[in-house]
């Protein structure tokens, strides 16, 4: 009869038997230890049938003394983990024999059930600090992929207890790189995959940190973020936490060795020194190197390899579904607090803004905040709004005319900019872009009109595309004075307005100007297709744009409209927003809520000041 027991050999609640050897080969390929039945019913002395391989887990020896008892489990008794060797229980040499593991694991199954087996605390991984997690509470949205991949690739060995890694004959990953275009949330996922696991909390050194004027600093500086890590591993070996360190720009630090001629060395000195502590004679085992850049062709090639920077994850631009997480993410408490109209429909949004990354969905959304939209300026501006998106209509079915040129000429402040991005958003072309000289303040005219270039390059790779040139006196560096201006700017503009878009991309340029007369002269406005002009706003166009506004009295609408006529729309704005003030100021919320009005004569009385509009 086979019994479960545990041994001891110190005494104890249970009876004594003399141990001897199993009397057949079949009972020694078990796991029991085997007693007479009227032993189990009386507990007197007598003998323990024990097999000679569990005589050598045991440790003991035919004839020795054992003390044996019942072993019944607890309620709350469970098997976790259960790591089994296998090995020949008489050794011989040169032995070439194959063993059928199905069968095998049948016959383990079968031999084996409801038996003790020798009892081992098994490792438990506390890698996270949550079991599950969500990655819209995280603030990530459009990565799920990418996330998968880097648990799958990085963290997987982590898992596992470390002598079943050591059993694996497998290195930890220690190193991840992020890459792909600016904004796509690469230092985003860094930072909460730091935050994610359940080490020390992680290092983030933004590249160009750790550069320093004195010598041999900054190699002091790469080793220090190393110094914690190594300290523990020295003390604790595979029992030490995780030490999470992220370099944001990495390439800033890291670039391929030879390619400086500073003449110093330094970013070479940078590389073989990360290089020594990822992978050295002396390589850590439990840091965890994250890295990120949008130009990953200049790292150094030997930080990319296999025991380094070894998992590469592209983040790319998000899709649809992608886009609609992010929005859902940054529109969360706006829905919370019942501040997102109801009318604002998420999934057409996500829809209709392709190749937005998620810094720019963001943008979006902070922008909606504070959005004032364009109002109904009357009929003249009505028109020249449904001319320009019948060129909109020609460019999306147009088969002879790839380029289509527009230009809005008017006086400042007219709305020009205004409804020359109110056709961009309103056209659903995927690719939507506005040049200002805002955006290029300090740049040389080389810079500047290689930066015009790229802009026309990346439209040329969408089907439909739409380029905006805000202001194109500015762009010109135009002063009256002289006059003086770019000639390199301007011959670059003619020379792109003429060139006509590759086979199957089809291109609308819209182009604001408050110099038409200039632009006529340097024969600028020959090369546009159409030019519409964006007159100021006449009192009955001002009277529709104040009672939008709300803010004057019905029975002052007429008057203020009067003063207000032949002014700029931008202008009208100014002298509004002046006039909401009051006569002290702190009156324009309550003008703004509705609960007070503009007093006429402190209107008339702003006005004035204003000498010319």
């Amino acid at each position: 009869m086979a019994g479960r027991y545990y041994h001891g050999q110190g005494g104890g609640g249970g009876a004594s038997m003399e141990v001897v050897s199993t009397p057949n080969q079949e009972l020694a390929l078990t796991n029991c230890a085997y007693v007479s039945p009227s032993d189990l019913r009386r507990f007197p002395n007598g003998l323990a049938v024990v097999a000679d391989a569990l005589r050598r887990q045991a440790k003991v020896s035919a004839g020795d003394s054992v003390t044996v008892s019942s072993f019944v489990p607890p309620d709350d008794f469970k098997l976790a983990l259960l790591t089994l060797e296998l090995e020949y229980a008489k050794a011989r040499a040169n032995r070439t024999d194959e063993l059928d593991a199905v069968v095998l694991a049948q016959q383990l199954r079968k031999r084996f059930l409801d038996q003790v087996i020798n009892q081992k605390e098994a490792a438990s991984s506390k890698l996270f600090k949550h079991k599950e997690f969500n990655l819209e509470k995280l603030g990530i949205g459009g990565l799920s992929a990418e996330f998968t991949d880097i648990f799958r690739r990085a963290f997987a060995s982590r898992v596992f207890p470390p002598h079943v890694v050591s059993k694996l004959g497998i290195q930890h990953v220690k190193g991840i790189l992020l890459y792909g275009p600016p904004g796509t949330g690469k230092t985003l996922m860094a930072r909460q995959i730091g935050k994610l696991l359940n080490g020390k909390d992680p290092k983030i050194v933004n590249g160009p940190e750790v550069l320093s004027k004195f010598v041999g600093e900054t190699e002091k500086n790469v080793r220090d973020l190393f110094a914690d890590a190594e300290n523990e591993q020295k003390t604790r070996g595979d029992q030490s936490d995780l030490h999470v360190i992220i370099f944001d720009e990495i390439d800033a630090i890291c670039k391929s060795r030879g390619s400086t001629r500073d003449g110093t060395g330094v970013h070479d000195s940078i590389v073989n020194q990360l290089l020594t502590k990822i992978d050295g004679v002396e390589a850590l085992n439990n840091v965890l190197l994250i890295g990120m850049t949008n130009r990953k062709d200049l790292l150094d090639e030997a930080l990319l390899r296999p025991g380094r920077l070894e998992v590469h994850i592209e983040i790319n631009l998000p899709d649809e579904n992608g886009r609609l997480q992010i929005l859902q993410i940054h529109t969360n408490k706006m829905k919370e607090n019942s501040f997102l109209s109801p009318d604002v429909n998420l999934q057409e949004l996500a829809a209709r803004t392709k190749n937005y990354s998620g810094a720019e969905l963001e943008g979006v959304v902070k922008s909606a905040v504070s959005l004032r939209g364009i109002v109904d300026c009357g009929k003249p501006h009505k028109h020249i709004y449904q001319r320009a998106m019948l060129l909109v209509e020609q460019v999306k079915v147009s088969k002879g005319s790839p380029l289509v040129t527009c230009l809005l000429e008017g006086s400042a402040g007219s709305g020009k900019s205004a409804m020359a991005a109110t056709v961009g958003i309103d056209s659903d072309f995927a690719y939507v872009k506005i040049i200002s000289a805002e955006t290029m303040i300090g740049f040389s005219e080389s810079s500047k009109c290689a930066q015009i270039c790229k802009v026309f390059e990346d439209a040329y790779k969408s089907q439909f595309s739409i380029i905006i040139l805000d202001d194109i006196e500015r762009l010109l560096e135009y002063v009256a004075i002289g006059p003086r201006f770019s000639n390199l700017i301007s011959q670059t503009l003619l020379v792109l307005l003429k060139r006509v878009p590759p086979k199957g991309k089809n291109l609308l340029v819209i182009g604001t100007t408050s110099e038409v007369g200039f632009l006529e002269s340097i024969g600028m406005c020959d090369v546009f297709s159409v030019t519409y002009h964006v007159p100021k706003l006449k009192k009955e166009d001002a009277k529709k744009v104040l009672q939008h506004l709300n803010v004057f009295d019905e029975s002052d609408l007429d008057a203020a409209a009067e003063a207000l006529d032949d002014m700029p729309i931008k202008r009208l704005y100014t002298v509004v927003e002046m006039a909401a003030q009051g006569p002290t100021g702190g009156s324009a919320e309550a003008i703004y809520s509705g609960e007070e009005k503009i007093d006429i004569n402190h209107f008339f009385s702003i006005l004035s000041d204003l000498i010319r509009y």
